[in-house]
């Protein structure tokens, strides 16, 4: 009996899902083969094997809401050559594959299709709090036999509209709090309060960076025992990260731990320090998170922890990524000005303000839902294949 299969994901944040479904996947039948298709990024995922052509895009897949800037760059990258050889990759597997999960946007189930195996669909992004499923996607989503949305008020509508959804969790909330790291307590140590500090995973992710630990070195001159702990994501450098740090005026004090590579400190005082691991250890220990990231600063909210993000002009994604993030997060996400000074007196008030922290920890797990996405889905994968 023919018992592999194929995730295909659409960007960085889909790819941790993956993983996730596919660690529950393989707990419950390790029989099963589990191939993985990047259409965006790259992966180092000890569950899975990867398979296809792929290659780096300037947008990281930053390429809905008509970003045309993106959208230029990419394709003069090689983004269409690509697309093509990633679809002639996909017809060459008909036959391989018992179930293709796709996970992301209605492009990956498309490019799933060409397959021609039975599909199973996990939509991550859209919802009627912000951004439903339009006629046209929804005509894609009933050529696959299972879908999977983040929230049931998108799947009640999704019903409403002939469209067979479930919403079983939100698979976010499941990426990282299943285990603990005792040396984040070193990365963290003699910090209060601590900020967790989530620059992304795609390459913008290096300015980005240097832009909130100049946010955390105003705030830190007023406040003695301030101190961050800055995520680098497992593709990116540290050494790049360290670089720019230096020419910011950091003094940087590299270290012989594989999880904290180096330190930063200020006229001789730590004020923060770079975490080379799961992100999981730092939201039970955060007080705030400051992030342009995506996936995580889902999961922080999912955690009740209260982040706040900032509006960059550099940023081509603010004016719609984060429009879309707080509508999904709703007042568990602050969004802060890009500049460096009102920004530092923004994240300032907030911390002042327990009580507005506590009350968007709550509207962070309530935003986000309850656990248990990725083994429920896992499962039905897992029956179906069966």
């Amino acid at each position: 009996m023919n018992s592999r299969l194929l995730f295909i994901t659409n960007g960085h944040g889909e790819i941790a899902i993956a993983d996730r479904i596919a660690q529950d996947v393989r707990a419950l039948d390790g029989a099963i083969a589990i191939d993985h298709f990047a259409l965006v990024g790259d992966s180092r995922s000890a569950i899975m094997r990867e398979v296809g052509p792929r290659q780096a895009m300037p947008s990281g897949g930053l390429l809905a809401m008509g970003n045309l800037g993106n959208i230029a760059r990419d394709v003069g990258s090689g983004l269409l050559t690509l697309t093509y050889r990633q679809r002639r990759f996909l017809k060459r597997a008909r036959g391989d594959y018992a179930r293709v999960v796709a996970i992301g946007d209605v492009f990956a189930l498309l490019m799933g299709l060409t397959v021609r195996a039975p599909l199973t669909y996990v939509g991550t992004a859209k919802s009627v709090r912000v951004a439903p499923y339009g006629f046209f996607e929804r005509r894609a989503l009933r050529r696959a036999d299972e879908i999977f949305v983040r929230d049931e008020p998108t799947a009640q509508r999704l019903r409403e509209q002939g469209v067979d959804a479930r919403a079983p969790g939100n698979v976010i909330v499941d990426l990282f709090g299943d285990e603990d790291d005792p040396r984040a307590d070193a990365a963290a140590q003699g910090f209060a309060p601590v900020l967790a500090v989530f620059p992304g995973s795609r390459q913008s992710s290096y300015p980005d960076a240097r832009f909130l630990l100049e946010v955390v070195r105003r705030v830190a001159l007023h406040r003695p025992h301030l101190g961050a702990v800055v995520s680098i994501a497992p593709l990116l450098d540290a050494e790049i990260f360290a670089r720019g740090f230096r020419e910011d005026g950091w003094e940087v004090d590299e270290l012989s731990d594989a999880r904290i590579p180096f330190a930063l400190r200020q006229n001789g005082r730590v004020v923060a320090r770079a975490w080379n691991g799961p992100i999981g250890p730092l939201l039970s220990r955060a007080q705030v998170v400051m992030g342009q990231a995506g996936t995580a600063n889902e999961a922080a909210a999912a955690a009740g922890v209260p982040v706040v993000a900032f509006e960059r002009s550099r940023d081509r994604k603010t004016t719609w990524y984060r429009m879309r993030q707080h509508g999904l997060l709703g007042e568990a996400l602050a969004v802060l000005p890009g500049d460096p000074a009102q920004a530092a007196a923004g994240l300032d008030a907030l911390l002042d303000d327990e009580p507005r922290r506590a009350m968007m920890g709550v509207q962070g797990r309530e935003r986000m839902g309850r656990p248990g996405g990725a083994h429920a889905i896992a499962r039905e994968i897992v029956e179906r294949l069966q």
